[in-house]
């Protein structure tokens, strides 16, 4: 059904083993970040493998409104005709993130060193994702950024001279650190950065390969200023959250075997594996490689029985986006998985862990939430409704559920998806899964 708001639903529920060799669609936090350097770098680069997801759309979308051309010869692959860092032109009107936490806090970091203003928006979920903790260190730098008591929109006044900072963060995340980062291009002297646990460098990387001199170990980074970056081939690999769906379906659905191809295998994104191996999971990484300066290979998945474990707190930073799956299987889990570590959760799409564990107990499981994870009993899913309060992974998580579930899963307000997976449910039933649009 459609509800009054014209949102769809989806119906999931169990209808044969899943078997095939797939592709999920390029690495969004990738595809962010190849848009916006090559945006700012000298020259004309290509990006192949591009996410054609609303949230990477939207970030192409503002360079375009400022001043930056952008070619679309066939789907998945941009030609950016880079202005330099000092060759954007001031917009017309706010521009606007969508649904992209991600485009918002590193585009924050970006203007804030610009000769001209410039707001930017967001849907009705970003308006609720908090700033403070890019607004922070890009005010110690010197930026003038206005807010909404710390929510968007957020209004960024140009002109003002940045200077390097030392930057010690208290939280673990990647957007933080990238916001500072590209702020620190365009700052006086050294910029500084460390995180109490490691996250994903992708920026660091994809900087390194745009030429800017930079250094860069687990869980620090330092750059400088005045540089030029300068243009090249992008080769974006496939998204590991993506992948995550269908790795834990192979593993929760008997008798499945399923192929995952080029998918990247940062060690500061692919923390899942690790915890679904230590649950009994069978999973093998095979023809590695590197694609883009990422590693990559085929995730081979089979069937497996698992067992609960006490997450590993040094796990959870490289798995943040991962654990909508994660606590589907845990809730099929034998025994007991507890989550700790995990409060960044909170202010995701959704509050994730309310969210999943709504979810979890509507379809008969047991779960104990805590303020930064939760204690989820094995066992097994009823049908029931499930309302994903318009969260893209929350949403592709219980149409996991759906295939090892007793009866129907219904899950409302499903259209975000296309913001990280669109043809999410396509690709889905090539796999064998039961689910349809309702």
């Amino acid at each position: 059904m459609t509800d009054t708001n014209g949102r769809e639903d989806w119906i999931a529920s169990p209808k044969a083993a899943l078997h095939g060799t797939i592709e999920v669609p390029g690495d969004k936090s990738v595809s962010h970040r190849a848009i916006m350097l090559a945006a700012i770098a000298d020259g004309t680069s290509c990006i192949e493998g591009f996410l054609e997801g609303d949230d990477t759309r939207a970030t192409a979308a503002v360079f375009e409104k400022l001043g930056v051309r952008i070619e679309v010869p066939e789907s998945r692959t941009r030609i950016v005709h880079g202005v330099g860092l000092d060759g954007l032109e001031a917009p017309s009107q706010s521009l606007d993130c969508g649904n992209a936490g991600t485009g918002m806090r590193l585009l924050a970091g970006l203007l804030a060193g610009q000769a001209f203003d410039s707001v930017l928006t967001g849907d009705s979920s970003l308006t609720r994702r908090p700033m403070r903790r890019i607004l922070d260190p890009l005010s110690r730098m010197g930026a003038g950024i206005a807010s909404q008591d710390g929510f968007p929109p957020l209004r960024i006044a140009g002109g003002r001279p940045l200077h390097g900072i030392r930057y010690s963060s208290e939280i673990a995340s990647a957007q933080v650190k990238s916001a500072v980062l590209l702020a620190g291009l365009q700052a006086d002297g050294e910029t500084q950065v460390r995180e109490p646990h490691p996250t994903r460098d992708y920026t660091e990387r994809m900087l390194r390969a745009f030429g800017w001199p930079i250094d860069f170990s687990p869980g620090e980074v330092r750059i400088t200023g005045g540089h030029r970056l300068h243009a090249t081939e992008v080769v974006v690999p496939a998204d590991f959250s993506s992948a995550a769906f269908f790795i834990v379906a192979a593993c929760l659905v008997p008798d499945s075997y399923v192929v995952l191809r080029r998918v990247g295998m940062n060690a500061r994104r692919t923390g899942l594996l690790r915890v679904l191996r230590a649950m009994g999971a069978s999973i093998e990484l095979l023809e590695l490689g590197e694609e883009g300066g990422e590693a990559v290979a085929d995730v081979h998945v089979r069937h497996a029985k698992l067992h609960g474990i006490d997450v590993p707190l040094d796990a959870v930073p490289d798995m943040i986006d991962e654990f909508p799956a994660l606590f589907i299987a845990a809730a099929c889990a034998r025994g007991t998985t507890t989550i700790r570590g995990a409060a960044e959760l909170r202010v995701k799409e959704s509050d994730r862990i309310a969210t999943m564990a709504a979810g979890l107990r509507s379809l008969g499981i047991d779960v104990e939430e805590a303020q930064d994870g939760a204690r989820i009993q094995g066992g097994a899913f009823r049908g029931g409704n499930v309302a994903s309060q318009g969260d893209h992974r929350v949403a592709m998580a219980f149409a996991v559920a759906g295939q090892v579930a007793e009866d129907e899963v219904r899950i409302s307000d499903i259209a975000n998806v296309a913001t990280s997976f669109p043809g999410f449910d396509v690709l889905a039933r090539k796999t064998g899964f039961g689910l349809r649009v309702a």
